[in-house]
């Protein structure tokens, strides 16, 4: 009864604008709010209130900051934010953010930012009467102010910002544009002791960092110095987590990856490792897990990379060797892949190879074969396949016995491991005729390989696996090898390789196909036949689209398969001599004399 008779009261009064009875009307429904704020917000909508408040929200009225306080309280209710909107109360509040009274900005503050929360509405009405500006402005002006009345306005203001772009691209676009990032930066730099606005900073950082456009404006502040700085001083897990969650996307920035190393970061990383690596405490598995992975990532930019390597003799290098042994999966993880991180260059790779990372890593397989984690195990192969690229480091990895080793991994059948272990094969016997010969007379393997070059639903364990085939081929040149290849039904996933869409892989396959031609032809006829390889040469000198190198091993591998009977009968069936003989002017030299041979050879065998 009472909020009804004030509501009426407030009714008479609004229109007077007595503003001794106005304030005590206010005072009242201020004090309904505070005790049931959702049925006053209720009665001040159904009273027909809100439209009343537009009017009376003026810089020059005495109660302008209880109005924008009632305003606050009654949009902390999701119902009220479209009706604050449609009683037009935006206008006048961001017109109120001109003032320069302390208490109507804070007021005006908490109501804009509660109307904007969630509230499609509510933001491009404020974006319409152009808010964000002002706010941003404000903060500038007032940043370096630090009494307790100043940090809490500052507050506020953010968490408007907040509110206002909060999950919306436009809108955080809109504020980085109007260069809001070194604004919170400035502020975070020098308000680090006040939890609620370093908080407020933070939350928006985090939001901010997910635009790729906000990464150069942050990498031209100093936010790696003010974040680090921020870093050490916290004791509390939540604390710690809200400064990764801002520095996990900004270090995906190569130059911010660099800022952050050159600011210590590295450092409390590697010492928070060290005090959660025997905890069981799920907060501290979690915090490992972030320190490492964000130790990981860092590791991805070339020059932040190269700084903590510092020619294999850096002490961050150092400690992260040590993760390898441990007995703590995901340290073994994050150690595996940051070896593969640090193997990104050829001298990296030679100095690591000639100081045992090849066993520790080795090792640590050994202990995944059976039952073993699927991640660690992708990591190591990929650290092992990445140190198998200098050639001087083939021979080396060989004779450590690390083909043994990855082979034991063929009976995986979990595509990113068997991606992997192909991939790593391949770089080892890359030019290692003897290794390749090994390997491709590895019956079990051919037989993997040929099952995994049907693998339609993982085209990169089927593309490896067709790559690997053709390798063993050309780099062992063997019989052997190729009787073994046709034995296990390799030879038709060759033939389609030279048909695929990457031209080093077509490549791959027409080489393999005419070393095969050339030492065992007889024995691969029938397979070539029903392949359909003829066809698909002459479909792919035909083809206007076709590489100058694919003609010229499609006319190489023609020559060769002259030597079979009903080879060379397809050939003749298929009017190869005017595709050839058009080929003799092709603008590539090479394509032009092979065409002139095999024109040759097609007439004289004809």
């Amino acid at each position: 009864d009472n909020l009804s008779e004030t509501l009426k009261k407030l009714k008479i009064t609004a229109v007077d604008k007595t503003e001794d009875s106005l304030d005590g009307c206010l005072d009242c429904l201020l004090q309904a709010l505070a005790q049931n704020n959702t049925e006053t917000s209720e009665k001040i909508q159904g009273g027909g209130i809100l439209q009343l408040f537009a009017s009376l929200l003026t810089p020059q009225s005495s109660c302008t900051a209880k109005v924008a306080n009632i305003i606050a309280e009654v949009a902390k209710n999701e119902f009220m934010r479209t009706p604050c909107v449609d009683a037009r109360l935006i206008p006048p509040l961001v017109q109120l953010l001109n003032s320069k009274d302390q208490e109507v900005l804070l007021q005006t503050g908490r109501a804009l930012g509660n109307i904007c929360y969630d509230s499609h509405e509510g933001r491009s009405a404020v974006d319409q009467a152009g808010g964000a500006q002002i706010v941003i402005d404000h903060l500038r002006s007032l940043c370096s102010i630090t009494d307790p009345a100043n940090e809490k306005l500052l507050t506020v203001l953010c968490g408007m910002l907040m509110n206002y772009s909060n999950e919306n691209d436009s809108l955080q676009a809109q504020l980085i544009n109007m260069g809001v990032i070194p604004t919170l930066v400035k502020l975070l730099g020098i308000h680090y002791h006040n939890a609620a606005l370093t908080e407020m900073c933070l939350v928006a950082f985090g939001n901010l960092a997910e635009l790729e456009s906000s990464k150069e404006q942050f990498a031209s502040t100093n936010i790696a110095e003010e974040l680090v700085k921020l870093f050490k001083k916290q004791i509390e897990h939540d604390k710690r987590e809200m400064i990764f969650e801002v520095l996990a996307p900004l270090a995906e920035n190569d130059a911010i990856k660099l800022q952050l190393v050159e600011a210590g970061l590295v450092e409390c990383l590697l010492e928070i490792v060290q005090q959660k690596v025997d905890s069981d405490k799920e907060d501290d598995i979690a915090e490992l897990k972030t320190a490492s992975d964000l130790m990981v990532l860092l590791l991805l930019g070339d020059e932040s990379m190269q700084k903590l390597f510092e020619g294999g003799k850096g002490s961050v290098f150092q400690r992260v060797l040590s993760w390898i042994p441990s007995n703590n999966h995901q340290l073994q993880l994050a150690g595996a892949l940051a070896i593969a991180n640090f193997a990104r260059n050829d001298g990296n790779c030679i100095h690591m190879v000639d100081n045992g990372i090849v066993e520790k890593l080795m090792d640590l397989l050994d202990r995944h074969v059976e039952d073993g984690n699927v991640t660690v195990q992708h990591a190591a192969l990929s650290a092992l396949r990445n140190l198998a690229i200098p050639v001087v480091n083939k021979a080396k990895m060989l004779s450590a016995g690390v083909t043994e080793t990855v082979l034991k991994f063929l009976k995986s059948e979990m595509p990113p491991v068997q991606f992997k272990l192909l991939g790593t094969l391949r770089m080892l016997i890359d030019a290692q005729a003897e290794a390749a010969e090994q390997l491709g007379k590895n019956a079990k393997l051919v037989e993997r390989l040929v099952e995994w070059c049907e693998a339609k639903d993982h085209a990169g364990v089927m593309g490896e696996s067709n790559r690997l085939l053709s390798a063993l081929i050309r780099h062992s040149k063997s019989k052997d090898v190729i009787k073994t290849i046709i034995q296990s039904g390799g030879i038709k996933h060759l033939v389609t390789m030279a048909t695929s869409e990457h031209v080093i892989m077509q490549n791959e396959a027409l080489v393999a196909l005419a070393l095969i031609a050339a030492l065992e032809l007889g024995t691969a006829e029938k397979d070539l036949e029903s392949a359909k390889l003829v066809q698909i040469l002459h479909r792919l000198l035909a083809d206007e689209r076709s590489a100058p190198e694919i003609k010229y091993n499609s006319m190489v591998l023609i020559c060769a398969l002259m030597g079979s009977e009903s080879l060379h009968k397809e050939v003749q069936d298929l009017a190869f001599l005017d595709v050839v003989s058009k080929l003799r002017s092709h603008e590539n030299k090479s394509v032009a004399q092979q065409a002139s041979l095999t024109e040759q050879r097609l007439t004289v065998e004809s």
